[in-house]
């Protein structure tokens, strides 16, 4: 099975730990429409699935959280 196929039947969610965000915004530098941010640069993701497609972009978001505020969960 090739590795998007395998992407397509994982499920994926992705969420913030709001007491761990400092406000750097760097999953908002990988990417402005997955990861928004408010005035101060403190995410306002909320919980949600991952589309199929947006894998890849997600993970790059949630690796490049300095305080690991954001959280990736995969089944």
């Amino acid at each position: 099975m090739s590795s998007q196929a395998l992407e397509e039947k994982c499920h994926m969610r992705v969420r913030l730990d709001r007491s761990k965000c400092a406000g750097h915004a760097q999953c908002f530098a990988v990417d402005a429409d997955l990861f928004p941010i408010d005035d101060d640069g403190y995410s306002i993701l909320e919980a949600r699935e991952v589309a199929p497609g947006d894998e890849e972009v997600t993970r790059a978001g949630v690796a490049a959280c300095p305080e690991l505020a954001l959280i990736l969960e995969e089944d």
